[in-house]
């Protein structure tokens, strides 16, 4: 079944099951599907670009010029972050906000095949999906823009583009600058392998580079006369593997050394080794980076060498908001998810011989909406944290990958660079637009919204950045 024909059975599903729903929804979903080629192009033009974070200039220049070009007002260069940028269009409220994300991931180089390939021309690929994030968001901010102009309805708009989500806490900056100050609601996307609502708390994270700092020596002549920042690096992996005993279990710690030396016959006089700490509570990610701290400390104690770091990211957990994910699921379902031609058929189960176990790819989970009660086990840490603790935010989740496709992986780049990738995001686009729709319309949502919001948040709550007043870590991936 195709979502044309779908779309029909879903808007009369969800009239009888009673929620708002007019025609004009179904206008704009009928006018993004015959505009979104544009958007299309710009999402596999920033998957090629594929930049790192704050490193984005063109992936955020490309995000700018669609926006400026629809008659949006465009900032450039907020928060001290030189491919950060807010564009908005009309006047007064409500003001509702989309978030817009743009860069890759280190590592993941690969071309839009279902076998691994790794491009030629990069090193770097969008595996978390972020070209269609912003793409798509853009997209939706754009419909929405419309949708106010033809009806002339006041309000505000508002896409905020935000660089380095993978470490960088973009989004954190822009909060701390009060960016977000006066916006009645967030709505934000992300890539996955199916569809549904994320309204479940994200992990806490902080991270940051430890650095040793050794005396250089010849290896095998005069090893007494050195001292080791890689032996102090390993020194603080291991107790710190020894912690994994002594930790929450829902504590995860990663780390990967960057810098362990350069030839084995001079004792290496720098050595780093770049650390995450993650829990659902920010409280035990505090604790457990003092903990970080004090075996450092050790380990530049034992080895006799001297030790630094420098915080490059700290976000909170995801703020839960039922009014809102309520609203964007019935948008979800009215939407509908993605069917695969006999193409991307062929591309899924080639590809899923990849997957572990070479499972089949379950293909109805790409068209199925997953029911709004469904629990998301597992997942990671995203800089919509503090936005979602600085106003009432929700977000979705969408097929833009084969089922079964974990984050980070080959495999998500390579669809994330198809038509398969590009159908997801037309799912995310179409689901924020009409949920913002509703916002517009509906005074009393963002109240109730607001109401659930300051009820979670609690009386007392006083943000304050997990990464205190830090400037933008913006050569964190140089």
């Amino acid at each position: 079944m195709k979502n044309t024909s779908k779309l029909s059975a879903l808007l009369g599903a969800t009239l009888l099951a009673g929620a708002p729903v007019h025609a004009a929804k179904s206008d704009v979903i009928a006018e993004m599907d015959a505009g979104r080629a544009p958007y299309e192009e710009l999402a596999l033009q920033i998957w090629d670009y594929a930049e790192l974070g704050y490193l984005e200039t063109k992936s955020s220049g490309a995000l700018q010029d669609t926006l400026a070009a629809a008659g949006f007002s465009v900032e450039a260069g907020v928060a001290g972050m030189p491919t950060g940028f807010v564009a908005s269009y009309g006047s007064g409220s409500p003001v509702i906000g989309i978030l817009a994300e743009f860069d890759a991931l280190p590592g993941v180089s690969q071309t839009a095949t279902p076998e691994r390939e790794v491009r030629e021309d990069s090193t770097a690929g969008h595996a978390c999906g972020h070209h269609l994030f912003g793409a798509g968001s853009v997209e939706a901010a754009i419909a929405v823009k419309d949708w106010l102009a033809s009806n002339g309805r006041s309000g505000t708009i508002r896409l905020y583009g935000t660089p380095a989500e993978e470490g960088g806490s973009g989004k954190v900056y822009m909060v701390r600058e009060g960016l977000f100050d006066d916006v009645d609601v967030a709505l934000h996307w992300h890539a996955g392998d199916r569809n549904l609502v994320t309204n479940t708390p994200s992990l806490a994270n902080k991270s940051g580079k430890i650095r040793f700092h050794g005396i250089a020596s010849h290896a095998a002549g005069a090893p007494e006369r050195g001292r080791s920042a890689l032996d102090a690096v390993e020194a603080l992996n291991y107790m710190m593997n020894m912690m994994r005993e002594h930790v929450p279990d829902s504590t995860r710690i990663h780390y990967v050394i960057t810098r362990g030396g350069e030839a084995p016959n001079v004792v290496p006089a720098f050595a780093e080794v770049y650390y995450y700490v993650r829990s659902p509570d920010r409280n035990v990610v505090m604790d457990v980076w003092s903990r970080l701290e004090k075996a450092a400390e050790g380990a530049a104690l034992g080895t006799g060498t001297t030790w630094d770091f420098e915080l490059t990211g700290g976000v909170y957990d995801l703020l839960p908001n039922d009014t809102l994910a309520k609203v964007a699921h019935e948008n979800m379902v009215l939407v509908g998810g993605v069917d695969y031609d006999e193409t991307e058929q062929a591309f899924a189960a080639k590809l899923g011989r990849s997957l572990p176990g070479g499972r089949h790819a379950a293909l109805e989970l790409a068209t199925d909406i997953l029911p709004f009660d469904y629990v998301r086990t597992g997942g990671g840490s995203t800089d919509v944290g503090d936005v979602s603790w600085t106003v009432p935010t929700i977000g979705v989740r969408t097929a833009t990958w084969v089922p079964g496709t974990a984050a980070h992986s080959w495999q998500a780049v390579a669809a994330g660079g198809t038509t398969i990738g590009l159908k997801g995001m037309q799912v995310a686009a179409k689901t924020l637009a009409l949920t913002a729709m509703d916002l517009f319309e509906d005074p009393a949502l963002i109240a109730a919204a607001k109401a659930e919001f300051e009820e979670r948040r609690g009386a007392s709550f006083d943000y304050q950045s997990m990464l205190g007043d830090r400037p933008p870590a913006l050569d964190y991936r140089k």
